[in-house]
């Protein structure tokens, strides 16, 4: 649904609700799974989720940019950049309307 985010707070309810885990234990493991993710990509390395995507830090190289209002040109620092590439699955599960999951909202 265009326009809506989901939280980790929505995401710990939706655990809570479908695996049963408490809704402590719901938070703490979406903050454990967020906090791995987070210090791999800070290492380097590439995050793959099966069935969802893969998430990679590339290295941007320094260049010269302009500033569009003035046309003035001002360098721009390298540096890294995080990128992500969906599956064929999840792009085709997008294309279909979500697994005939109902809408959030």
């Amino acid at each position: 649904m265009e326009g809506s985010t989901v939280t980790r707070a929505q995401l710990a309810e939706a655990i809570y609700q479908q695996v049963g885990l408490s809704r402590n234990e719901s938070a703490e493991l979406v903050e454990s799974i967020l906090a791995e993710i987070s210090d791999c990509l800070a290492a380097g390395e590439t995050v793959k989720l099966s069935s969802f995507g893969s998430f990679q830090v590339r290295q941007k190289g320094g260049r010269v940019g302009r500033n569009p209002k003035t046309g003035e040109e001002v360098p721009i620092e390298p540096r890294r950049v995080l990128v992500f590439r969906a599956s064929h699955v999840l792009k085709d599960a997008i294309n279909e309307g979500m697994l005939g999951r109902p809408a959030r909202g």
